[in-house]
């Protein structure tokens, strides 16, 4: 059996947004002022202090989560990332905020420098924030929705015609189901390869499991997962194709008869 999950519907819920762009700037400022650091009082300690010079990059620090985790959230059921496409993602952030840390502070100093300023607040960003960034992300990867009780529902139960349990993924993994003549062929994403699982079952056999979850039929042949079809297009042939969000994958044909019903769920 499988259960394969995305690093965005654990990480990048409403939960996990909030954690970072409340909690990680609280962390920052809570970190700096406690600790203490005799470096880092010394960095800080400039123009009105250290305690408003901190405040000012705690600000920073929640444009910058602010810019980069509403809309990964907001596209989260489009956003497929591996666990090292989210490390570097996060990476990101932490460099971003040292460039404008560092402009700031370089102001602030007035004679200091862009260049060493921003080597002191990259060394600030890491020093401060690499802890929290580990530590918040096994946090949601523990608690995250897919882990709870109410997980169950978004788990589809593949079971052959003998009723014999062979496949259990996520909903939202699934991209599209494929009649085979005795087989169905289940075409999903595992992290962010597709895969393909043939299972000896009907389309008739299935189709009451595939509406429970939202994939619809599309064509005699074919289920299709709306979260996944980008767009609906017809082929020079006038053949309704739906497009899906992994390159890799083929085109899913569409009949006049599915389609006004899967264009209104897109």
């Amino acid at each position: 059996m499988n259960n394969s999950h995305f690093v965005t519907s654990s990480l990048l819920t409403i939960p996990a947004l909030l954690l970072h762009v409340l909690a990680m700037p609280v962390f920052f400022l809570g970190f700096i002022l406690v600790y203490e650091s005799s470096w880092q009082m010394e960095f800080l300690n400039a123009g009105l202090g250290v305690v408003f010079n901190t405040l000012m990059l705690m600000c920073i620090l929640i444009g910058v989560l602010c810019a980069s985790r509403i809309p990964m959230t907001a596209t989260r059921k489009h956003l497929h990332l591996a666990w090292w496409q989210y490390g570097l993602w996060s990476l990101a952030e932490l460099i971003v905020f040292a460039c404008f840390a560092a402009l700031y502070m370089a102001l602030v100093y007035g004679d200091y420098g862009y260049f060493p300023a921003l080597a002191q607040c990259m060394r600030l960003g890491f020093a401060t924030l690499l802890y929290p960034y580990v530590v918040f992300a096994l946090l949601m990867a523990v608690v995250r929705p897919d882990n709870q009780g109410a997980t169950e529902e978004n788990l589809v139960r593949f079971a052959d015609s003998t009723g014999r349990l062979k496949l259990v993924i996520a909903y939202d993994v699934i991209l599209y189901v494929e009649a085979q003549e005795n087989y169905v062929s289940i075409h999903y994403l595992e992290g962010e390869q597709p895969k393909e699982y043939s299972l000896r079952q009907s389309m008739r056999g299935i189709e009451e499991l595939m509406e429970r979850h939202g994939i619809v039929r599309c064509q005699r042949s074919y289920f299709v997962n709306p979260r996944h079809v980008k767009v609906l297009r017809r082929d020079k042939e006038g053949i309704i194709q739906a497009e899906l969000d992994v390159q890799s994958i083929k085109s899913v044909p569409v009949s006049p008869k599915y389609y006004e019903a899967l264009s209104q769920l897109l």
